[in-house]
């Protein structure tokens, strides 16, 4: 599970059911958000008593995407973003960490869900000297996304394309990685692509618990070897260091030991 569902369209016109979970409102009240209802609480709540480091794992995916917009503004240099499946806000949005840091960043969210696209005004917020905008659009549409986003954006300099828990809700792999290659080919060289998704050999119970939970009939989400999760940065030049479970990467000394989880995550430069 994570912080959205994708459909293969746009899915504006589709009315929101407050009466039965929702997986980005329970990946929001994961996070400590306020945009969900008893509903998901419950969910969320009945599917940590089985697996109570899904909240670890929820957290350190949000820390892992701050840590990785901090690196691209602050030291690559990096202005521009495209946030594919940005889901609910909630804190450490990706304008609001870029922003931050570089006033004039600008950012482009992408979703398709009707509950996102819903709150998209609580995503909108921006500084005088930067842009943020939203798309509604689903991740198996990249030419769509990438006519939309240069709307907002200069296509032509470096851009950041954040994929963030969304690439497993593709089942097939090589459909993911083309998606991942469409996405990439229409940014230039200086552009970076940063995922992070569920991984599978670190923690068996979460397997058991993501397995069981595609089983209900719900948006499946599917976790993948690290080799599979490594292959999206193919002919990308790799951030140290590399892909690793993200409490991992370039932790904050502040943040304690860091100790290995099932989400790994990476960031890759387009030479």
């Amino acid at each position: 599970m994570t912080d959205h569902a994708i459909t293969p369209g746009p899915a504006a016109n589709q009315e929101i059911d407050t009466s039965v979970p929702h997986s980005a409102r329970i990946w929001n009240y994961w996070l400590g958000g306020k945009d969900n209802h008893p509903v998901d609480e419950e969910a969320g709540d009945a599917y940590s008593a089985v697996f109570p480091g899904i909240v670890t794992i929820a957290r350190s995916s949000r820390a892992f995407l701050r840590r990785s917009i901090r690196y691209l503004v602050a030291e690559a240099g990096v202005r521009q973003f495209v946030d594919v499946g940005s889901g609910l806000p909630t804190v450490d949005n990706t304008h609001e960490v870029a922003q931050g840091i570089a006033p004039d960043a600008r950012i482009v969210y992408v979703d398709n869900d009707p509950l996102v696209l819903a709150h998209a005004h609580a995503l909108l917020g921006s500084t005088p000297q930067g842009a943020t905008a939203y798309v509604d659009a689903s991740l198996y549409e990249p030419d769509r996304i990438l006519a939309a986003a240069a709307e907002t954006l200069d296509l032509a300099r470096p851009t950041a394309l954040i994929l963030s828990g969304i690439l497993g809700h593709v089942a097939d792999h090589d459909q993911a990685c083309s998606i991942v290659r469409r996405l990439m080919d229409g940014l230039p060289p200086g552009s970076h692509l940063s995922v992070n998704d569920g991984s599978r050999g670190i923690d068996p119970d979460y397997e058991q618990a993501q397995d069981s939970y595609n089983e209900t009939g719900a948006v499946p989400y599917f976790l993948r070897p690290v080799a599979q999760i490594a292959a999206y940065f193919d002919g990308l030049e790799l951030v140290e260091p590399g892909v690793v479970p993200v409490p991992l990467w370039r932790p904050e000394k502040s943040s304690g030991e860091p100790v290995p989880i099932g989400q790994h995550g990476g960031l890759g430069r387009k030479p």
